[in-house]
């Protein structure tokens, strides 16, 4: 798959005026459209069914003729045809890697590598020590950002989650000087810290951290900053498993700019037209991606976009903030949860007859509550707590924070399975 003509760097396209960059994308589009419909059969499928050609689609406001492809969809036609759908555009044996994010959904491994905050250049960052306290276990993201790191000079510690006493113990022997993981984690990781006697500015050498995956993490972030020293680079990023990066801040703080690499369309999830800058929209991301060309794929993540020039200079359109979910899914603790996951886990369990799941954030935390009506109340309580925390966390790749058994009638029967009281 090649473009018209040539192909720009990434800054040079980053700071091009939108009318330029449009240009651009639109004649990559164009190409990258023909060849998913060449090599992804799923793809010509979804076109021929809506009635659309390759040649049909000349510019970015031609997809609007395709429809948007869901998760939810895609964990379906994953089911009917293995492992992809679909989907992938080479053989499986030229993959590096495959994934399994929750759904489940594969994830095959994309050729483009995370892409980093600008700031992280490599002078910045080569020799540093890197904590990478993102999953390595079948999710994409702790690989994808340990290659990247790597790629850039940093030595990296593949520290993934959980085991909060070791990795005080890690960050504070290897004098440890950046940290990628969500914010909530690093917040835990500080606290932790104290509690065993440290000052943590002092006793540490933590400088900076890529924190994300988490709404409302700004009073983290300002925390980390102003308490402990720690610069927050790149403002923030936003990605997913299906995608890779979608949008990456810079060092003027103001938004995360649009990937250049990818159509990305804010859409009235009421009417499926496009929104203008400053109202809210569903993300909606056709990523130039010969491996696994998920045209318009729906993130489910409600954001805003601003359409000024940046400070920094680029002049690519940002997303403010995600501001919520358009669909029943909600995302804790940097991992998406589905109706349909937790009632797999719930299904295997005769003896409860209704649940629900609660998200809240105390003090800046995810945390996920699940209430349980008991069918049968001579059940042994703990022994269902332990095994539902082991199966819940097989299925959706996070735990839940406590059980609690409620009375029978509590919860009511068209009571949603999720529900997100969060407010940031």
């Amino acid at each position: 798959m090649t473009t018209d003509k040539f192909e720009p760097s990434s800054d040079t396209l980053a700071r091009m005026t939108v009318a330029e960059r449009q240009k651009y994308l639109d004649a990559k589009l164009r190409s990258f459209v023909d060849y998913a419909y060449k090599n992804a059969p799923a793809v010509k499928e979804r076109f021929d069914k809506a009635g659309v050609k390759p040649a049909d689609v000349k510019s970015a406001d031609d997809l609007e003729k395709v429809s948007i492809l869901r998760k939810d969809d895609l964990i379906e036609l994953q089911k009917k045809n293995p492992p992809f759908g679909g989907y992938l555009a080479v053989p499986i044996s030229k993959l590096e890697r495959v994934y399994q994010s929750p759904g489940p959904i594969y994830d095959p491994e994309r050729m483009k590598a995370f892409a980093l905050p600008p700031e992280m250049t490599p002078d910045f960052s080569k020799g540093q020590i890197v904590m990478n306290t993102w999953s390595y276990h079948l999710v994409p993201a702790g690989l994808m950002i340990d290659k990247a790191l790597r790629s850039i000079g940093c030595t990296v510690v593949p520290a993934g989650t959980g085991n909060t006493d070791n990795q005080v113990q890690i960050m504070h022997d290897l004098k440890v000087s950046g940290f990628y993981g969500t914010p909530s984690f690093l917040k835990i990781i500080i606290d932790k810290a104290e509690a065993m006697g440290y000052d943590f500015r002092k006793d540490f050498n933590l400088k900076w951290a890529v924190v994300m995956g988490e709404m409302g993490g700004d009073v983290l972030r300002k925390l980390f900053t102003e308490k402990y020293g720690i610069s927050c680079l790149g403002g923030d990023t936003y990605g997913t498993a299906d995608l890779g990066t979608v949008a990456v801040g810079c060092e003027k703080r103001s938004g995360m700019h649009f990937a250049i690499d990818a159509i990305i369309e804010l859409i009235d999830p009421a009417t499926g037209k496009r929104v203008g800058a400053g109202e809210v929209g569903e993300v909606v991301v056709t990523p130039f991606e010969e491996v696994y060309p998920l045209i318009r794929f729906g993130t489910g993540d409600l954001s805003s976009y601003v359409s000024d020039p940046c400070e920094c200079g680029r002049t690519t359109y940002r997303l403010t903030k995600i501001l919520g979910r358009s669909g029943d899914a909600v995302r804790v603790r940097g991992m998406f949860v589905h109706p349909r996951q937790s009632d797999e886990a719930i299904a295997k369990y005769p003896a409860i007859s209704r649940y629900q799941l609660v998200v809240t954030r105390p003090e800046n935390r995810d945390e996920m509550i699940l209430y349980v009506e008991l069918a049968d109340e001579k059940v042994d309580e703990e022994k269902l707590k332990a095994d539902l925390d082991n199966d819940f966390r097989s299925v959706c790749k996070v735990r839940f924070d406590r059980m609690e058994l409620v009375s029978k009638g509590t919860i009511a029967k068209d009571a949603k399975p999720i529900v997100d009281k969060r407010s940031y």
